[in-house]
């Protein structure tokens, strides 16, 4: 396979005038500019609905859409909103998101949007749900939780409806029908721009990673309507949580809180449910990106109720059963593994029989010679990075780097000083003999950790509200990428045109395991 570059971008990042980046015009005008820069993808975080701290990672579905994404514009080109409600919607200024302001003006549009487009969509819509049939719960669990006030399903006052029992199910959708045709209408909106924008890209010969978090939320359509699936006991709450054990991030680890799965009931039942999810994202990406791939060979487990992921234990996860049964129903996707964090030798040899390729971190990789992830120690089925969505920007990194750290760089990369090592470190990084390159945006902006997008291990403090300011995407800046992927042999020599591909959501699937 061909070398290639690409750039990690969130989406909710893309510069924009209504306070968080869309799926509309900005979106187009990045896939403008990765072509021009010589750019073969664009590597983006969960598309799903934001969850606690508004982590794409934590999220109330596996499979929906963010509805904050929605562009406001096209909606308006549609006949849903009209000119005066897209214009009271801006945001003046760049600054950081503000998502409970985001929320709150986009609630109110979609209803506006769903009041007016309801009637003469349904049939389309219809067409949807019977594509999508994941969208059923997802629209009378948010119209549910909404009803409750907000709450996570373990504390609706219906047991039989926490129970996910038939009958309950078929009568609160009767009850809430308003409000569950409205999660319906959202998400065909969502599935709609997305098909637009995923062809636009296509066109332009720019190909998407997805995301794709190992875990799903407590507090998610997922996990409500078959918890058959996680450790859970008999009220539903988890016996055990996920996170990861005391790390270069955090001496106290990562507790994430997600409930576990129950890897024997999955396996018993042909990993079904992950066929689902799979398939269910096939559709939008072109690769995907396997979120914390060691889990896959084992997970570290943290008693339900603890504090800190200090106390936990390494439990094993389905290995190669699952994997081959993934890679063998998706033989046309291609999957890519998040290797990081403490490796051990089974998450080793699962990588190697798994065939995809590991992950390389250049912040990582200056303590010495025998770092595996300096470039002379990349192997060629790798992705290297200058660093990623929860890793500080190169200047960041630069400034906050421990002495030793900087002056290996300093030797290793044959240059001093802060600009110098940043912009070495991305020579670096393209000429490594790893097959795929990818860079956050904010390293070749040249920007500080006022461009970081997450900090691990924490909540808040501005985690996942970046927002590029308008004008990033300069020719400049463009020809500069171009050049430097040009000259270590990632660069196209013509983009492809990827839309006679056929979409992946669209193609007639096997019957699925479980469902």
């Amino acid at each position: 396979m061909a070398r290639s570059a690409g750039i990690l971008l969130p989406v909710f990042s893309l510069p924009s005038e209504f306070g968080i980046g869309s799926l509309g015009a900005e979106a187009r005008e990045f896939l403008d500019f990765l072509r021009d820069a010589g750019q073969s993808w664009w590597q983006m975080l969960p598309l799903t609905p934001g969850g606690g701290g508004n982590s794409p990672y934590s999220s109330v579905s596996s499979f929906a859409g963010n509805p904050l994404l929605l562009d406001l514009p096209l909606l308006r080109e549609d006949g849903l909103l009209t000119a005066a409600e897209v214009e009271n919607a801006r945001v003046p200024g760049h600054a950081a998101i503000d998502y409970g302001a985001v929320l709150a003006s986009r609630e109110r549009l979609l209803r506006a949007a769903f009041r007016r487009g309801w009637v003469q969509d349904e049939p389309r819509v219809a067409a949807f749900r019977a594509r999508c049939p994941w969208v059923e719960d997802y629209a009378l669990y948010l119209a549910a939780k909404g009803h409750f006030g907000g709450k996570c399903w373990l504390d609706w006052p219906d047991e039989a409806l926490r129970d996910h029992a038939a009958e309950a199910v078929e009568a609160w959708r009767e009850k809430l029908s308003e409000d569950v045709n409205f999660h319906l209408y959202v998400q065909y909106l969502f599935d709609r721009q997305w098909a637009a924008l995923k062809a636009y890209a296509g066109k332009r010969g720019v190909r998407i990673i997805g995301d794709l978090p190992i875990y799903v939320s407590l507090d998610s359509a997922d996990v409500w309507s078959e918890r058959q699936f996680f450790r859970l006991d008999e009220k539903g709450y988890p016996v055990e949580v996920a996170g990861v054990p005391p790390d270069y991030f955090s001496e106290d680890g990562q507790l994430w809180g997600n409930p576990l799965y129950d890897w024997d009931r999955m396996r018993a039942d042909g990993f079904g449910w992950w066929i689902r999810r799979i398939g269910g994202n096939t559709g939008r990406y072109d690769a995907i990106r396997i979120d914390h791939f060691r889990a896959f060979a084992a997970g570290w487990c943290v008693p339900y109720g603890e504090k800190t992921a200090r106390n936990g234990v390494w439990r094993p996860g389905p290995g190669m059963d699952l994997v081959g049964v993934l890679t063998s129903w998706f033989s046309g996707t291609e999957f890519l593994a998040e290797d990081l964090g403490l490796q051990t030798p089974d998450v080793a040899q699962l990588l190697k029989d798994s065939r995809m390729p590991g992950m390389r971190v250049l912040e990582f990789a200056f303590s010495d010679p025998e770092n595996a992830y300096l470039p002379h120690n990349c192997p060629e089925n790798a992705l290297c990075y200058t660093g990623t969505h929860d890793n500080d920007t190169l200047h960041g990194w630069y400034r906050t780097a421990r002495p030793e750290e900087i002056a290996f760089a300093e030797k290793y990369l044959n240059v001093t000083g802060e600009d110098a090592v940043c912009e070495a470190v991305l020579r670096a990084g393209q000429g490594s003999v790893a097959r795929y390159f990818i860079a956050q945006l904010q390293d070749y902006l040249g920007l500080g950790s006022e461009g970081r997008v997450n900090v691990p291990g924490t909540v808040g403090d501005g985690n996942w509200s970046f927002r590029l300011p308008e004008g990033a995407f300069t020719e400049e800046l463009a020809e500069r990428i171009r050049a430097l992927t040009a000259l270590y042999g990632r660069c196209p020599e013509e983009p492809e045109d990827l839309t006679a591909a056929p979409e992946a959501d669209t193609i007639a699937m096997e019957p699925v395991p479980g469902k």
